[in-house]
C-alpha cells in the first residue's frame, strides 16, 4: 500500500516555505556588492591615499636623488630630513599651539553650536526666524573683508601675538550653527523633547540626555570638519603671530622661503604636520560610525 508522506502545503501561489527560503536567500545574495563596488572603493582608497604616500616618498630620499630620478619605493632619509625640518623651524612649539588652537576651537564650535542649533530647533521664542536668517546670510561675506577690523580689535584688547588672537575669533561659526540646527530638526523629534519636560527635566537636561546623544554623528563630523579647518588656516596666523610664535601652516612656510626649494624637506614636515590630523579622523570617524549604528533599526 502506498504512503502518503508529509509535505508542506502549498501556498495560493503555488509555492512551498522551502523555495521561498531560497529564492530570499537569492535576492539576498543579488544585493550583496559585486567586484565592481569593491574595486571602485579600492580605487578611492589608493586615489585618497596616494598624495599622503607620495609626501612621505619624497621626504624619505635626499633632493639630489629624487631631482635626478623618481623612485616608487621609500627610501632611508626620512629621520635625517625630520632632523633637518626641527633644525629649521620651532616645530615643537608649533606643534603644540596648532594643537591648542585647533582642540579649543573644535570643541568650543561643537559644544556651542550644538545649544544654538537645539534653541533654533526646538525652542521658541521672537525673532528666532530672522536670526536665523541673519546667521546663515553672514556665511556670505568673504572672511577677507574681517581681518583688517578684526585684526584692529586684538590690536586694541592687547592680543596680538597671542594665541587668544586666534582662538576666540572662531571659537563659534555660523556654518556649525546651521549645520547642527538641521540635523537635530530632523533627528530628536518634538514628542521626545515634550515627554522629558513633562518628567520633570529642565531644558539643560533634556539637552545633555535626549538631544546630545542623538545628534553624536552630526557633531563628530563636524569636529572633524572644524579641526582641518583651523589646523589647515594660514592666512590669519600669518598675519596676527609673531614669527616666534607660529602655528604649523606658518612655520611651514619658512621651509621653503628663498628661491631654492628643498622638495624632501618641506614634504618631511608636511608629513609629520599631517599625522595629527589623521588621529583625530580616526577616532572621531568611529564615533560617527558608532552613532550610526546605534540609531539603525533591523528591517
Amino acid at each position: 500500500m502506498a504512503t502518503i508522506t508529509d509535505r508542506p502545503a502549498p501556498t495560493a501561489g503555488g509555492t512551498t516555505p522551502a523555495k521561498r527560503r531560497r529564492s530570499k536567500s537569492v535576492s539576498l545574495s543579488e544585493r550583496r556588492p559585486g567586484f565592481t563596488v569593491y574595486g571602485i572603493l579600492i580605487a578611492f582608497i589608493l586615489g585618497s591615499a596616494f598624495p599622503f604616500y607620495w609626501s612621505f616618498l619624497v621626504a624619505s630620499h635626499d633632493d639630489a636623488t629624487f631631482t635626478a630620478e623618481a623612485p616608487l619605493l621609500p627610501g632611508g632619509q626620512f629621520f635625517v630630513n625630520a632632523g633637518r625640518v626641527f633644525d629649521t623651524i620651532p616645530f615643537w612649539k608649533a606643534l603644540g599651539n596648532s594643537v591648542i588652537v585647533s582642540g579649543t576651537v573644535t570643541v568650543s564650535v561643537v559644544v556651542l553650536s550644538t545649544l544654538a542649533g537645539f534653541a533654533f530647533a526646538k525652542l521658541r521664542f521672537k525673532g528666532r526666524g530672522p536670526l536665523m536668517v541673519f546667521v546663515v546670510a553672514t556665511l556670505a561675506v568673504p572672511t577677507q573683508l574681517g581681518i583688517i577690523p578684526l585684526y584692529m580689535v586684538m590690536a586694541e584688547y592687547g592680543w596680538s601675538g597671542t594665541l587668544g588672537a586666534v582662538i576666540v575669533p572662531n571659537l563659534v561659526t555660523a556654518f556649525g550653527v546651521f549645520w547642527m540646527r538641521q540635523y537635530i530638526a530632523d533627528a530628536v523629534p518634538d514628542e521626545l523633547i515634550e515627554a522629558a519636560r513633562m518628567d520633570g527635566c529642565s531644558m539643560i537636561r533634556t539637552f545633555w540626555h535626549v538631544c546630545l546623544p542623538a545628534v553624536r554623528p552630526a557633531a563628530a563630523m563636524l569636529g572633524i570638519f572644524t579641526f582641518m579647518m583651523s589646523w589647515n588656516d594660514f592666512l590669519w596666523p600669518l598675519i596676527v603671530l609673531n614669527a616666534d610664535n607660529p602655528t604649523m601652516q606658518v612655520a611651514l612656510e619658512k621651509l621653503q622661503s628663498g628661491y631654492y626649494v628643498d622638495k624632501t624637506l618641506v614634504l618631511a614636515g608636511t608629513t609629520m604636520a599631517t599625522v595629527p590630523i589623521l588621529i583625530v579622523f580616526l577616532v572621531l570617524g568611529r564615533q560617527i560610525v558608532a552613532g550610526i549604528m546605534q540609531g539603525a533599526v533591523k528591517g
